[in-house]
């Protein structure tokens, strides 16, 4: 004898019940927040209660940056750099890459410049345009791309990175290639590029030409946007579905170098491109983000980090122009995690907090290069590279990374690795006969004058290797 036989239509109900269930909740509506609550919501989900004020760039007011050199070092002591959590020191390269390198990884990654989910998404690379372009007398293939992440996931969300590609057309052999961070071509927000990113003389598509190699301008915004209103949007929104940032979470920074390693992702499918001999720049904000690329993807080759500061090339524990304070508030903070904010902490459920409890500082964010090609690039006050950049603390930072480069055998700075007496050489006179190297140029707030050396060094440096790449 047959039991019950359920009707066709509740069959139907039940299956669909069934999916429904098997698929979850549906995904929560894209959050829209301006910045001042998006800081806000960070600051609630870590107890603060109340922050520091960053100091003022203008030397009257009240809370003016200090520049006063005997002020400058309330937290003298940096974290150790070759010492382990357990008090091993490190004394061999397969100790800091096994142990060390790992360990420092983690704290940046923690506490400064969050950390990258462990699913991204995939990104298709369509060429949008290819010509032919002289750069100065030589002709150049130029590509514009447009890089479309897989938003499946989330498709309220759409990311479409920008890229324009340049290879010599009569090389005869794959070259080397320069990411650039750059604004939108055409110039920043469509106009002609200022002069202090843009200065008179050579385009920078000549000077990489002539020097025998290609370029590409990755456009940072379309990957990530610059403010806080835009982190439930861009790569950073899309990975959280539209939903807030957690304190680990990564900034602006590490998605603007993710942006980076997916450029270079398609370079290396480029038969005209060496894709072992890529290399990063940027300049200011754009500079930290050319540094974080450089730390955290080993595929790249070399570094131009231009005009950095804090967050960049700058020691975080220097008390000299911008400091941790300017991170924090609610006009930067998105470049970095959210527990950044901790430390810039004046009351919170866990007290207040400062920049000599941040458990890594810049020195060991340049270790992280090493022994890759890593040049730290300055311009002078006088022209408009502002004091605020802090170019002493971003020298001392750079001399307190020379041992770890030194345990692969490369050659340093030549210079002692006392970062508390070591004072910055004259302008002009760059320190270049290592993979690490630094130079103060005599212009302003750009790259632009250290483009030349710095290509010039890359290539002798890369002539250098090759015969120890046969043996």
């Amino acid at each position: 004898m047959r039991g019950p036989i359920c009707p066709p239509a509740l069959l139907i109900v039940i299956s669909l019940s069934v999916q429904l269930l098997a698929q979850g909740p549906p995904p929560a509506a894209v959050v829209t927040f301006t910045t001042q609550q998006d800081h806000q919501n960070m600051l609630e989900q870590l107890g603060i209660t109340k922050l520091r004020p960053g100091p003022s760039g203008n030397e009257r007011a009240p809370n003016a940056a200090n520049y006063d050199e005997a002020k400058a070092n309330p937290y003298p002591d940096l974290p150790e750099l070759l010492v382990c959590k357990d008090g091993t020191v490190v004394k061999t390269k397969e100790e800091w890459i096994a142990k060390r390198r790992p360990e420092i990884v983690e704290l940046f990654e923690q506490e400064v410049i969050g950390r990258i989910p462990a699913e991204t998404p995939e990104v298709t690379w369509n060429v949008i345009e290819e010509k032919e372009i002289m750069a100065g007398e030589i002709p150049v293939i130029e590509k514009t791309l447009e890089g479309v992440v897989d938003n499946s996931r989330c498709p309220e969300i759409a990311v479409k990175i920008a890229l324009k590609v340049g290879v010599p057309k009569n090389a005869g052999k794959p070259v080397p290639v320069l990411i650039m961070f750059s604004f939108p071509f055409g110039g920043r927000n469509g106009r002609p590029m200022s002069p202090a990113f843009r200065p008179p003389g050579p385009s920078r598509e000549e000077t990489l030409a002539k020097a025998g190699w290609g370029y590409a301008f990755l456009v940072p915004n379309s990957v990530q946007a610059d403010n806080g209103a835009g982190l439930t949007r861009g790569i950073i929104g899309f990975c959280n579905h539209g939903q807030p940032r957690k304190p680990e979470d990564w900034g602006s920074l590490r998605a603007w170098a993710w942006g980076a390693s997916r450029a270079l992702d398609y370079l290396e499918t480029d038969p005209a491109i060496d894709a072992k001999k890529v290399g990063v720049e940027g300049v200011s904000r754009y500079g930290k983000a050319a540094l974080v690329t450089m730390a955290f993807d080993e595929r790249f080759a070399a570094a131009l980090v231009a005009s950095s500061g804090e967050g960049g090339a700058k020691l975080h524990r220097r008390n000299f122009g911008e400091a941790v304070e300017s991170l924090t508030g609610s006009s930067e903070y998105h470049w970095m995690a959210g527990n950044f904010l901790k430390y810039g902490a004046a009351e919170a459920k866990f007290g207040s907090k400062n920049a000599g409890d941040i458990p890594v500082d810049a020195h060991q964010l340049i270790a992280l290069c090493a022994p890759r090609l890593t040049f730290i690039s300055y311009g002078v006050p006088e022209k408009g590279d502002a004091k605020w950049l802090d170019q002493q603390g971003s020298y001392m930072a750079t001399v307190a990374a020379q041992p770890a480069f030194r345990l692969f055998g490369a050659k340093t700075l030549g210079v002692s690795d006392d970062y508390r007496q070591e004072k910055m050489p004259a302008v002009n006179a760059g320190l270049l006969s290592g993979s690490l190297a630094w130079r103060q140029h005599d212009a302003g707030h750009t790259s632009g004058p250290n483009l030349p050396i710095f290509l010039d060094w890359a290539n002798k440096k890369f002539a250098e290797a090759a015969p120890a790449a046969t043996r």
